[in-house]
């Protein structure tokens, strides 16, 4: 079943794009109660759902990590006012656009795949019907600074308390943008009065990263859904960390950094810290701050483009973490873009770092 799945998937992932339009398609015409679920615009939307059965399909011969995320799948899909019913008609359109761009559909790959979805479906629904937490929380914005044209840091002051941990993120839905759903990381530990902040730069194309950071106003209300992710750090199992951030991937680290300083003593940390000009590095007083106060946090700017810059190594984050050694004894947590993700991870690999040790989340960002 595995097999006939990848090897199905990977015949028409290539044209990913018409598969998405022809899915969409296909579950608003079985049934148009769902297109109001979504945005007006559509184009992030299906982006997402590529990245989400990419992952399931790169998962699915590994229950132990992919049954944890489909889970997490379903408790954020009640966000959206998903229903059982909606599951059968996704099924049916998603078998759908798989066959029409297949070419070698046969009835044993359909089966592998209703199958697939039937154990998605389920554990997804079970999930859902299981969390009794609110399928989002209303959180007034209490501070917005804009640190540059393209970024900026958030505060949020929630109703009640968001049940996030250290280094997990949580998708927001702004005012600005109804519907239109963005992954964002808390760059502090959960305090007691509830405040969250975000730090948030603005991409190409991205309409709600856009509207963050030059349209977002005190006073604005938005939407936080569940925590999600499997970044994270336990400091009683007592092993060292390596921490590899780019740009916002940061926030995250800061997080488990902000937790980690209420113990008076922790294993040693790494944290590399890379952008590609000092401007990116945005975070790093605050940073070396920390270390200041805790000797066990070591922190490495790295520039990309910027030589000869005192203090801070040169090159990409890839280059440099594998510069200093496999990291083979250390936990390791990877935060950034998909390519400084892909380019890192694949280099530790290289260098000699256990698989099982590395740690990351692979679609967090918009």
């Amino acid at each position: 079943m595995v097999r006939m799945i990848r090897e199905s998937f990977a015949a028409v992932e290539p044209r990913a794009d018409e598969v998405a339009k022809f899915f969409y398609g296909m579950l608003f015409s079985i049934a148009p109660n769902t297109r109001e679920l979504f945005p007006v615009n559509m184009e992030v939307q299906r982006s997402r759902l590529l990245r989400a059965l990419v992952h399931v399909v790169q998962m699915v011969d590994r229950p132990d990590d992919l049954i944890p995320f489909l889970r997490q799948l379903g408790r954020d899909h009640r966000k959206f006012g998903v229903v059982a019913q909606h599951y059968e008609a996704v099924g049916t359109a998603l078998l759908a656009a798989i066959k029409k761009f297949s070419d070698s559909w046969t009835p044993a790959v359909e089966r592998s795949w209703a199958e697939a979805y039937a154990i998605m479906a389920r554990t997804m629904q079970e999930a859902a019907a299981s969390d009794e937490n609110p399928a989002w929380w209303p959180a007034q914005v209490v501070d917005h600074q804009r640190l540059s044209w393209d970024l900026a840091v958030i505060r949020l002051q929630p109703e009640y308390q968001v049940p996030y941990r250290p280094g997990q993120y949580v998708s927001v839905e702004v005012p600005q943008r109804p519907r239109l759903w963005r992954y964002l990381s808390p760059a502090n530990a959960p305090r007691e009065d509830g405040v969250i902040e975000f730090h948030v730069r603005s991409v190409t194309d991205g309409w709600v990263s856009r509207a963050i950071v030059g349209h977002s106003r005190v006073g604005d209300v938005w939407r936080v859904g569940p925590p999600m992710g499997r970044l994270g750090y336990d400091r009683r199992t007592g092993h060292d960390l390596l921490m590899v951030a780019g740009g916002t991937g940061v926030a995250p680290m800061r997080s488990i950094l902000d937790d980690m300083a209420q113990w008076g003593e922790n294993p040693r940390v790494h944290l590399f810290v890379g952008g590609r000009s000092r401007e990116d590095l945005y975070d790093l007083e605050n940073l070396q701050r920390i270390a200041m106060g805790n000797p066990w946090l070591t922190v490495v700017p790295v520039l990309e483009n910027e030589r000869g810059v005192v203090g801070a190594e040169h090159g990409t984050l890839a280059d440099v973490v594998t510069r200093y050694g496999a990291w083979a004894d250390r936990d390791v947590l990877v935060c950034g873009s998909p390519a400084m993700i892909r380019a890192t991870v694949s280099r530790m690999l290289v260098a000699g770092t256990p698989l099982d040790r590395i740690r990351y989340d692979p679609f967090t960002l918009d």
